[in-house]
């Protein structure tokens, strides 16, 4: 820490700290307008100009030193911070009063009343520019940009899409969308950072337009008349009147806007943000205090959320009669329910029944789910969709580390020297996430590898980019690992402090030659060796993978493989290093955390141990089952057989997102009894005996856990719709019709009972997490959490880790003459799994309304097939009937599928292979025939999608430029000198 003299008051500092942050934490008031906190020093707007030494500096660019003397109100100072915003002023009409931006944080408005501007020097100068409403989410108005650059800065260096730049040396500068284009035919992806941190009205949302404001729905000729009149009384009455007129309509403004802190609903990344409301009307989100994402959003969670008041949303409960529904009271269907569980229990044993919990759901609903399995029913049969895709992945770290969750957060993969990406298209299945590693790799020096079979946006910024052949990346790994032992390139000090079974591994990498794996991957022995040495060579290498990994028949063993290669490079234990399984769904993470697994109580605790089954028989004075349950996978095969007679499932889509489509469906309708409890009418609700009407997160309380293992508060921002109810409320209903004596009138209700019998959570309170606050178990009794997993220790007894031996297997479902093309399979940016939430979102659906299979240019020019062509893809288990996309994406023969399809699901064409050690389906273990159906058709992504846009790459606003133009002139009549750095 150092002195520095502010005002005359001397404060306290870190060196190297901004001198603008310096100031703001002492309360004075000097106006940014341009600063941003997230953005860093962008330099456009000159007002933050302070005086020290008798010189001007930007205080957003200035770094504070020992013994610096700084004056923020000095007449120098005074004078330049005018006339810099005067400037700013000449860009942009003040008719705050009408503006849906008038809610109490617009900068130009703050502004203008701190530094008590009252008339403006230089008048505002029209632009020769239309307002641009191309995108279905935003528009922009340059008539009311004033070129501060955030948006800009945001695009370039925080999401790094790079579709934002301002032409500084144009007559007129604007911000331009890929140089030039409209906004809805650029490659803009509607992440809406540029919205977020635009300090005025240029940028907004239009869900806010006509709704925000009591005067702002007036008819346009009306609204400019009025801005007519305000402009016309300023030289008379000066803007004080103009202002405190609108601050009270602002004021106004705050009876009827609500503003609730959510988690995101989608992926497993835990976006954290406030939700503005009017009634049911969702005005914006607004991202910014969020722990792992702050500022930053993706289209779904920025714009996804009209789901929530779809007309589509289940109200009531039905009961199926004679293969048809009807409607029922909530009495008679959660009587209905007990009286057969009931019934099937009596006849057929606890066993009988299977529960299915969900990854959409609350950590305490994921509890309360499997509490009524074990402690009700008597059963383990309990599971959720972790199953379909992160098992595996926590069976590698269970296996050689301990626990099974990311080593670090988010924040900590940019400290990196390395990243590699393994079977993870980051940028669309974790787009924030992604924006992290884009960030430090484009600006930090940060080297990026990324093993995949498609070339997508992740791919083509890699510094090396492996197109491994399918199902092989185990391969690579093994003989990377043996390569780096065999040259001495292995952490030695750390394998011997910390690490067990290194000569029993060694020995099991024999067969693993870098000739090997060359033959088996598609891949050369030199881009093998740059791999093990750009390893080597890393300061801190962190590793992302995913369903690429997990969703094969060997996915535990491969992300075994890749903990035992950071454990012989030392890559644990330190900031910067750790295994990150990407967690697909936003709460897949905290569904098996508390307990909805056959083999797990809540904490990963083992139900076949009798001293932890006691505890929990004590707390919930019942006898356990000791025995482990069905998984997933188990519970369709049970079906089969007859075995298992019921289930009850919630906030899954089980009849399409499980494999073999097809042969699940069959064993749904074999159930005896099937209760679906969801907010739409699913596909597996077609199935169901009785259907369950609930309600979505933004109409509940309780928690999620994303990825990283943070545990956040979501708040209730609408009533439950009329006639449905939160999840955790249906399912204790359900049990205390079965006897049970349940009486939790809240979620943190629940969370204490969590807490007080899960280690891992023993210290996590609502209180705790108020607000944005937020904890990553382990969390001890006094609230310390973890960010960083294995700073002490390793998870096992003797605190050290485990190398865990392993042989190779190959892919199952290999192509062949008959079945020639490799099917590959995942997600995309603008969907979310099976669409069942985003098909109902319009903007969504207008970027990309509906399914299609990718095809390589040179399969289609083999096939006759061009872009908007429908064909037929048949497996050994299914087909399907879409249209193609030719695209550079995917080379070869091998095709790539979206799963986000209702009519034309994906898993019609997958098999019922697995991972041996969790039952992983194998999804990308698939081949198929493709045929030709139609030659011509529409495509089927419109031009209007993001891929067919062309990023302008810069480095952030180039402030350099705006400088140079022969009409800038630095504020304060340049009679000082000023610190341009």
């Amino acid at each position: 820490m150092i002195a520095v003299a502010i005002d005359g008051v001397v404060r306290e500092a870190a060196s190297g700290e901004r001198l603008v942050d310096v100031i703001n934490r002492t309360g004075a008031k000097i106006p940014q307008v341009c600063y941003h906190p997230q953005l860093g020093a962008i330099q456009t707007c000159d007002t933050c100009l302070v005086e020290t030494d008798g010189r001007l500096v930007r205080a957003c660019a200035t770094s504070v030193t020992t013994g610096m003397e700084v004056f923020t109100k000095s007449e120098k100072a005074t004078a330049a911070q005018r006339q810099a915003f005067d400037r700013i002023l000449s860009n942009h009409v003040l008719y705050c009063t009408v503006c849906d931006n008038n809610n109490g944080n617009c900068t130009v408005h703050n502004t203008t009343r701190l530094l008590a501007v009252e008339h403006q020097q230089i008048p505002f100068r029209s632009k020769p520019y239309e307002v641009d409403s191309s995108n279905p989410f935003y528009r922009y108005d340059p008539q009311q940009c004033i070129l501060c650059g955030r948006c800009v800065e945001a695009c370039q260096n925080v999401q790094v899409n790079e579709t934002l730049s301002i032409n500084w040396e144009d007559p007129h500068p604007r911000v331009l969308w890929d140089g030039g284009s409209v906004i809805g035919e650029s490659s803009c992806v509607s992440c809406g950072h540029c919205v977020t941190v635009c300090p005025c009205n240029a940028l907004m949302e239009k869900s806010m337009l006509g709704h925000a404001g009591f005067l702002t729905a007036l008819p346009q000729t009306v609204l400019s008349g009025m801005i007519d009149v305000v402009k016309g009384i300023e030289p008379q009455t000066g803007y004080g009147p103009i202002l405190k007129l609108s601050e009270a309509e602002a004021h106004m403004r705050e009876s009827r806007i609500r503003r609730t802190k959510t988690v995101c609903t989608y992926c497993g990344v835990g976006c954290s943000f406030d939700i503005w409301t009017k009634d049911r009307h969702i005005l914006k989100v607004e991202p910014l205090d969020g722990p792992t994402n702050g500022i930053s959003t993706c289209v779904k969670g920025k714009f996804g959320w009209d789901f929530v008041n779809s007309s589509d949303r289940l109200t009531t409960p039905l009961i199926r009669e004679h293969d048809a529904f009807r409607e029922a009271s909530w009495d008679e269907a959660l009587d209905l329910v007990a009286r057969r569980f009931t019934e099937i229990k009596a006849r057929s044993g606890p066993d009988s029944l299977a529960f299915v919990s969900s990854s959409k759901c609350t950590n305490e609903e994921n509890y309360l789910m499997q509490k009524l399995a074990r402690a009700v029913v008597g059963t383990n049969n309990m599971d959720n969709c972790s199953r379909y895709c992160q098992a595996p992945a926590t069976v590698g770290l269970f296996r050689t580390v301990g626990y099974g969750g990311d080593s670090g957060s988010i924040r900590d993969i940019e400290n990196a020297g390395l990243v590699i990406v393994i079977g993870s298209n980051t940028a669309e299945s974790h787009p924030v996430l992604a924006t992290r590693v884009k960030r430090a790799h484009k600006l930090r020096g940060q080297k990026l590898i990324v093993s995949d079979l498609r070339e997508h946006e992740m791919a083509r910024r890699a510094d090396l980019f492996l197109h491994p052949k399918p199902g092989t990346d185990i391969a690579w790994l093994f003989a990377v690992s043996r390569y780096l032992l065999e040259k001495g390139l292995a952490n030695s000090k750390f394998l011997n402090q910390w690490v067990n079974g290194l000569e029993e591994y060694k020995r099991s990498l024999a067969p693993f030659t870098m000739d090997f794996a060359a033959r088996i991957c598609g891949l050369s022995e030199d881009t093998l060796k740059n791999v093990a040495n750009m390893i080597a060579e890393a300061d801190g290498v962190c590793i992302l993978w995913a369903m690429g990994v997990t969703q094969h028949s060997m996915g535990s063993d491969t992300s075994t493989a890749i903990s035992n290669l950071l454990l012989i490079t030392g890559n644990y234990m330190r900031t910067g290093t750790g295994a990150y399984p990407l967690r697909g769904h936003n709460n897949v993470q905290g569904a098996s955390d508390h307990g909805a697994m056959p083999n797990f109580l809540p904490g990963y605790q083992p139900v076949d141990d009798p001293a932890i089954r006691a505890r929990f028989e004590a707390s919930w004075k019942v006898r356990l089952p000791s025995t482990r349950g069905l998984d997933n996978h188990e519970m369709i095969e049970a079906s089969h057989k007859g075995k298992l007679k019921a289930m009850y499932i919630f906030g899954e889509e089980l009849s399409l997102v499980d494999s073999n489509a097809n042969f699940v469906r069959e064993a749904l309708s074999n159930l005896e009894f099937f209760v679906v409890q969801d907010i739409f009418f699913s596909h597996t609700c077609q199935f169901a005996d009785v259907v369950l009407p609930a309600s979505p997160s933004l109409e509940k309380e309780g928690t999620f856990t994303s990825t990283e293992r943070r545990i956040q508060r979501l708040y209730q921002v609408f009533e439950p719709l009329a006639g449905s109810r939160p999840d955790w409320r249906i399912i204790q209903d359900i049990a205390v019709r079965l006897g049970a004596d349940w009486h939790y009138q809240h979620p943190s209700e629940i969370y204490e009972e969590i807490a007080s019998l899960t280690p891992i959570f023993a210290g996590v309170t609502y209180e705790r997490l108020e607000g944005f606050k937020s904890l990553q178990w382990p969390v001890a009794s006094d609230g310390t959490d973890s960010p960083l997993l294995y700073t002490k220790q390793f998870a096992f007894p003797d605190g050290k880790a485990r190398l865990f031996p392993l042989s190779f297997t190959e892919a199952t479902d290999q192509p062949n003459p008959e079945f020639d093309l490799h099917l590959n399979n995942g997600r995309l940016l603008e969907h979310f799994h099976e669409g069942n939430l985003t098909y109902r979102v319009a903007g969504i659906r207008e970027k990309t309304p509906d399914t299609f299979v990718e095809i390589s240019h040179e399969l289609a020019e083999e096939r006759g097939i061009q872009s908007g062509s429908w064909v037929q893809l048949t497996s050994r288990y299914g087909e399907v009937r879409l249209r193609a996309l030719v695209t550079d994406r995917v080379h070869g023969k091998e095709l790539y599928l979206p799963m986000n399809s209702v009519e034309t699901p994906v898993n019609k064409l997958t098999s019922s292979h697995t991972d041996l050690i969790t039952h992983t389906p194998a999804y990308k273990e698939t081949s198929v025939r493709l045929r030709l159906l139609t030659k011509v058709g529409e495509s089927p992504l419109p031009r209007t999608n993001s891929r067919f846009g062309h990023p302008t790459p810069q480095h952030g606003v180039e402030v350099e430029r705006k400088w140079k133009r022969p009409d800038y002139r630095i504020p304060g009549n340049g009679l000082v000198q000023i610190q341009t750095s």
